[in-house]
């Protein structure tokens, strides 16, 4: 399997239904659970990664943030300044590899929204955790969504299971691999008579391998939520937490 698939899995058809999946509606709840976790003043420095179309970053700069915006997709980049243009508000965006984004202690805050957590192997995942460390202020937070927490994930996993959204129908299925802990679904997109199909592998850990996980980057998690309104988490949730760069000795 390619430990890389994300680099050329977001075109076509995927892109399109990824685009549909989200409404404003849960874009405004997720900016409103990252805005109230962050608790930062106006202008401080916040990092969105990877930020997709910018549709979190847009939002949060519109509340006076000083926005930060990196993907790896050049077109992601492009549709999140061109939303900037239209809103009237300022992103710095560019393309670049999650793990590798080269800041020392710079933000006063960070947040990977949008189910992005997990797309790698242990090793880069890692890799990646360090970089976000390395890029905070001490004390600053870093908030994350993901759903592939293996109590998230497993609880309700099915084989085979058929979606639409609009015009694209999509039958996604899934295989899941316990010696690596690694869940590997592959994709069918419809649209009338185009057939597009991809292979997406996620890495799924345990609520505490997460959270020794970020420990061991430096990062301590100070909280846990099955939902963005705080809700205890609970088998089958999906998984919001928060942790907190160690502040320097």
């Amino acid at each position: 399997m390619r430990t890389n698939w994300f680099e050329d899995f977001f075109r076509g058809l995927a892109l399109e239904f990824w685009r549909q999946a989200v409404t404003p509606q849960e874009t405004e709840q997720d900016v409103h659970f990252i805005n109230s976790e962050l608790a930062l003043p106006q202008g401080s420095r916040v990092l969105d990664i990877p930020c997709g179309n910018g549709r979190h970053s847009v939002e949060l700069a519109k509340r006076g943030y000083a926005m930060t915006s990196v993907d790896l997709s050049s077109e992601f980049i492009a549709e999140a300044q061109q939303s900037a243009n239209q809103n009237g508000v300022s992103l710095d965006c560019f393309r670049a590899d999650m793990r590798a984004i080269h800041f020392e202690e710079h933000f006063d805050g960070a947040f990977c929204f949008g189910n992005s957590f997990g797309y790698m192997d242990r090793e880069a995942n890692r890799k990646f955790l360090q970089e976000i460390s390395r890029c905070l202020k001490p004390g600053a937070k870093f908030v994350v969504e993901t759903g592939v927490a293996a109590e998230s994930l497993l609880p309700g996993l099915q084989v085979r299971r058929w979606h639409r959204l609009g015009d694209i129908i999509v039958l996604s299925e899934n295989r899941y691999d316990p010696l690596e802990s690694k869940l590997h679904t592959d994709y069918t997109f419809i649209r009338g008579k185009i057939i597009e199909s991809g292979t997406a592998t996620y890495s799924v850990y345990t609520v505490a391998e997460l959270k020794g996980l970020f420990r061991s980057c430096g990062l301590l998690v100070t909280g846990l939520y099955g939902s963005r309104e705080r809700h205890p988490y609970h088998l089958g949730d999906r998984l919001f937490f928060v942790a907190k760069k160690a502040s320097a000795n």
